[in-house]
């Protein structure tokens, strides 16, 4: 992602990487930077369809599996899959599998991926590539997230992003056949690390289950 579209480097019609080949870049005036020839300067609701999550009334609320998987904010979130642990019978707004769940409250930024259809609360928002490319998406997310992180490191706090300021966010989007290229190199890694992720998940989840009775005696390894 970041020699593709931080660096310009993606190969171009010779196989070269394109910037440090001769490649023709332009100034943009929105970023204030060159980018290559052909690209242009998007908001994020141009690439992505946004849903702004919207909380079910609290009653609804529970951890014994009822209604649809709810997710509130971040708190569950692990390496790339959120943890189950609550549920909605009153499910408001909705996020897809494989849809890019984004904390849109403190800690703005943070992602992680659907493993199945669910509900979101106000603390986040889905996301789904309106190019059919959701391995470039989930790179540009990546990036705003170190965005907002040296924002906060420098000591412009984001408690929160309105949807206005999500939706309205700049991105680099380049060319279609560069999409197209992109997705064809870099979609088939993207989702073999979705699958070890996912064995990674349900293996801690069999270790959590299986260490305590272990430990108290109720099963023994032979």
């Amino acid at each position: 992602m970041t020699i593709w579209f931080v660096q310009f480097d993606f190969s171009d019609k010779d196989g070269k990487p394109y910037k440090t080949s001769g490649g023709k870049m332009v100034w943009n005036e929105e970023l204030k930077r060159e980018i290559p020839e052909g690209w242009n300067v998007s908001g994020l609701s141009d690439i992505a369809n946004i849903t702004m999550g919207q909380s079910p009334p609290g009653e609804s609320y529970n951890e014994e599996g009822n209604g649809m998987i709810f997710f509130q904010g971040c708190t569950d979130f692990g390496n790339r899959f959120p943890s189950v642990r609550q549920f909605t019978t009153q499910p408001t707004r909705f996020a897809k599998e494989g849809d890019i769940l984004l904390s849109v409250r403190a800690p703005v930024g943070t992602i992680n991926v659907a493993k199945e259809n669910c509900c979101i609360g106000r603390g986040l928002a889905a996301l789904n590539s309106k190019d059919n490319c959701i391995a470039y998406l989930f790179g540009v997310m990546v990036n705003l997230k170190q965005i907002f992180d040296r924002r906060n490191v420098d000591g412009t706090t984001f408690g929160s992003i309105t949807k206005d300021d999500l939706f309205s966010l700049k991105v680099v989007k380049p060319s279609n056949e560069i999409l197209r290229l992109y997705h064809e190199t870099i979609n088939p890694a993207f989702e073999k690390q979705n699958k070890i992720e996912l064995e990674n998940q349900t293996l801690s989840e069999l270790r959590d289950w299986l260490l305590p009775m272990l430990m108290n005696g109720q099963v023994k390894v032979n």
